[in-house]
């Protein structure tokens, strides 16, 4: 006979097996439909005219171009913006062709038409003929042309903009137009070289950019970036740095115009270091007249040289990316000194070959180099944790916490001697020297000129000159960083030298540590880079720097 209560206990067990095995088994079956479309997409994708991105859920009300349904899932083309449903790709790429990156038979500007694609058009932007708002019905509507970024409603499409020239819109100073990389590849089969002969729309002020985006600096934003920079510009243009390296980037310089080029890197101050070692490389091989000018879009953690140079101290996404392009355009050209760092072991590692590094923001021996020495550590164990800006700073802020109470750094001053262009110098109790050649350290603090009312030079990044600080601590750099202590101030100099005696300590040069035994280091002036400056946007601590620079020149005029 059966026990009162199986029944129900049977009941409740089978009610709890499905409770847990229906997500699971739900699960499963949703992974593996994406696995498959990710397959069937992933053929498309790989013999593509266009360059395709899938998404999961479109960030805005979207429509397929081929059947014209609204469509939440799908794929993208990050050169020309068309948008279509999983089922419909393949008629999509068989039906549309993309954004002509070279024109076919070197057609002369003249001829250069509008390449319009319908639907999914921006919703603030406006009719080119009757100045009405587009985009505003829920259907697949409207034109935009790839290249102007000009919209067009159907009416008036079809009265007026049929046979009409594209002119290339806002940006046509810095795209490089498909027919000028045409002729190009013409004047290269006939070998010749006077590629100045060339000149888009026939202007004497054409200013090309070329966009270099690290898709692995600080918050991610470059994938992000990548593609709107395409849309906007000729994809020839942007380059991923994770995919090529910037010494064969930039040789698109040498088919364009002397003197001319700019470029905007996308990334941390390493990714800009980095940019300016090939262009360096450039100088080597005896093309210099084709050095372009470099601006930044700061993706990084510290950003201090993009922040010297009025780029800001990150980038979030808060700018639109036509914004920061009318920014690079409007910037003004000046330079940047870059320092030769050689660093030659002492003792039995003398036998091994001195390092030799290039210093654009800082060298630092002490707790900041201690901190930065820990967080790669960290972040070469679990890269994937490292990809927010806020997650990094606190993983910095944690270390420099730790040695406030380890104090690996202790004593510094016995074991270090230090040479301001060949005169020693006293120094007092101390955790950490820092040598800049920047306005800023540490993810935004200005160092050199501190606070309070004694005058001091504003530090300047193109004067041949290097400030050097100390520091008693971590504790004491986190109380600069907030403006409630000053660093130690030991002086200027056109070269430095320092002699480690004895221990083992972390060494940093502009953000890439190392420890270092017994060795002497030599910082000497290496050359000078063509960098861009933003004057649109002037912080407090800015504009106060500046009133005091004027004010101690004006201070300097009296005397003499």
């Amino acid at each position: 006979m059966e026990e009162p209560g199986s029944g129900a206990e049977w009941r409740l067990a089978l009610w709890t097996l499905c409770s847990v095995l229906l997500p699971v088994l739900i699960t499963l079956w949703c992974s593996l439909q994406r696995a498959r479309r990710q397959l069937l997409i992933r053929d498309i994708f790989r013999s593509s005219k266009h360059d395709w991105r899938y998404t999961d859920l479109f960030g805005q009300p979207s429509y397929c171009c081929v059947c014209a349904q609204p469509v939440l899932r799908g794929a993208f083309c990050r050169c020309c913006g068309r948008r279509a449903g999983e089922g419909c790709l393949k008629r999509a790429e068989r039906r549309f062709p993309c954004k002509e990156t070279v024109a076919r038979g070197g057609r002369a500007p003249a001829a250069m038409p509008h390449h319009w694609i319908r639907g999914n058009v921006p919703l603030c932007s406006y009719c080119l003929v009757c100045k009405q708002q587009c985009g505003t019905q829920p259907k697949l509507c409207d034109y935009r042309c790839v290249w102007c970024q000009h919209t067009v409603h159907d009416e008036c499409m079809q009265n007026s903009l049929k046979s009409e020239e594209c002119t290339f819109g806002e940006f046509r100073d810095l795209i490089i137009p498909p027919y000028y990389l045409s002729a190009i590849n013409q004047m290269r089969k006939d070998k010749r070289t006077d590629y100045e002969k060339i000149v888009p729309y026939c202007r004497k002020h054409w200013i090309p950019i070329i966009i270099l985006a690290n898709t692995r600096s600080g918050n991610n934003m470059g994938e992000t970036l990548l593609g709107e920079f395409k849309i906007l510009l000729n994809p020839v243009q942007v380059f991923d740095l994770s995919k090529i390296t910037p010494a064969k980037a930039l040789q698109l310089c040498t088919l364009l115009p002397c003197n001319a080029v700019r470029v905007l890197v996308c990334g941390g101050d390493g990714t800009v270091g980095w940019v300016l070692d090939a262009i360096d490389e450039m100088k080597i091989k005896g093309q210099e007249r084709y050095i372009p000018q470099v601006a930044i879009l700061p993706l990084g953690t510290g950003n201090d040289l993009s922040n010297t140079l009025g780029w800001g101290a990150g980038y979030a996404g808060e700018v639109p990316v036509e914004q920061i392009l009318r920014n690079v355009m409007e910037a003004d050209g000046i330079k940047l000194d870059r320092w030769k760092v050689q660093v030659t072991n002492k003792g039995y590692y003398n036998l091994r070959k001195p390092k030799v590094f290039t210093m654009n923001n800082y060298f630092s021996i002490g707790p900041d180099a201690l901190m930065a020495l820990n967080f790669h550590a960290h972040r070469e164990k679990t890269p994937s944790l490292f990809s927010s800006r806020i997650i990094n700073k606190a993983v910095y802020f944690f270390y420099g916490t730790k040695d406030c109470l380890v104090q690996e750094c202790k004593d510094l001053n016995k074991k270090i001697e230090l040479e301001l262009d060949g005169e020693r110098i006293e120094l007092p109790n101390l955790e950490g020297i820092i040598v800049l050649n920047i306005g800023y350290w540490g993810g935004g603090c200005r160092l050199w000129e501190g606070m309070g009312d004694e005058p001091y030079p504003l530090a300047r990044h193109d004067d041949g000159l290097l400030e050097v600080v100390g520091v008693h601590g971590s504790f004491h750099c986190a109380q600069i960083q907030v403006k409630l202590a000053n660093p130690v101030r030991l002086g200027q100099a056109h070269t430095v030298r320092l002699i480690l005696k004895s221990s083992k300590m972390p060494m940093q040069v502009d953000g890439e540590p190392w420890a270092q035994g017994p060795c002497t280091v030599t910082i000497t002036h290496k050359t000078r880079a063509l960098m861009l400056y933003h004057s649109g946007e002037q912080t407090d601590d800015d504009a106060s720097s500046v009133s005091e620079q004027e004010h101690v020149r004006e201070q300097t005029d009296e005397d003499a």
